[in-house]
């Protein structure tokens, strides 16, 4: 069997970074509905396979400090990669995740094409969605990390803030954190692994790679312009073997299994959240 020929999307680093995110995220998620619905069965199972509710909160702390420690090293990941010969210009490339008016126009022009109305946009590199998915999580896990320091440190906080910012920080975290496991178990899931032409799962983000034909025609802008410059040959890569490609699914469908597992549960007891 001929292995199909595929384009480089994603480095190795930026993978790790990638599968880093899914165990933290994953882990806060489910320790998190574990003390948020402790009084339930749901919940009580739940945090027994962490070890408990006190051992929940444990983990969900250094947990935290890991993705903030992870979100640091990103920073300065993302330092080393900008263009500074060409700053600000760069920012706003066609290969930069920074939103650009191009974005908006393609938004409005997809749904369009949903309709029928108009044809369908000529994404680049990025689609609109992906740089969404992108700028939700950068400023979420700030907002995460620094209001669960302060409900984790509460004594040492309350030196520098009034309680009710206390109480403030504690309907922050759980509002940004209930809006972070909605949007990433339905739309992220969704658009990632069960869209006709992804499924049964889009292997780009674990093998770093994606089918050329199918980015040709889901991306016909970036590839027309690798072809154009004369790179594309520079990122063609053959597909990955039997065995890793087993791997890939397994990861990926363990992640999602966990992530539905967890809204499903969270949804059905969602009446008994002590507000």
């Amino acid at each position: 069997m001929n292995q199909k020929i595929r384009v480089q999307r994603f480095s190795l680093l930026q993978r790790l970074f990638h599968l880093l995110l899914i165990v933290t995220f994953l882990t806060q998620g489910a320790t998190g509905l574990a003390r948020m619905f402790i009084e339930r069965p749901w919940g009580q199972t739940l945090a027994w396979v962490f070890g408990g509710y006190d051992a929940c909160r444990t983990i969900h702390i250094y947990v935290g400090i890991i993705m903030l420690f992870g979100f640091g090293l990103h920073c300065l990941y993302l330092l080393f990669t900008i263009s500074w010969r060409n700053f600000p210009a760069s920012l706003f490339g066609p290969d930069s995740l920074v939103p650009r008016p191009k974005d908006i126009k393609d938004f409005f022009q997809h749904i369009g094409w949903f309709f029928g109305i108009t044809k369908p946009p000529q994404f680049d590199r990025w689609g609109y969605w992906e740089k969404f998915d992108y700028w939700a999580v950068f400023w979420g896990i700030p907002v995460l990390g620094v209001t669960g320091l302060l409900l984790a440190y509460s004594l040492a906080a309350s030196r520098i803030i009034p309680g009710w910012g206390l109480n403030l920080a504690f309907w922050i975290h759980r509002i940004e954190a209930i809006l972070a496991m909605c949007h990433v178990f339905i739309i992220h899931f969704f658009i990632g692994h069960l869209r006709r032409h992804n499924f049964p799962m889009d292997r780009a983000m674990f093998e770093g790679s994606a089918d050329l034909e199918t980015t040709r025609h889901e991306r016909p802008a970036w590839v027309q312009r690798l072809e154009t410059a004369g790179k594309i040959k520079n990122v063609l890569v053959p597909e990955a073997g039997i065995g890793r490609r087993v791997v890939y699914y397994i990861i990926g469908y363990l992640a999602v299994a966990s992530g539905v597992f967890l809204l499903i549960g969270g949804l059905v007891n969602s009446p008994y959240i002590t507000w």
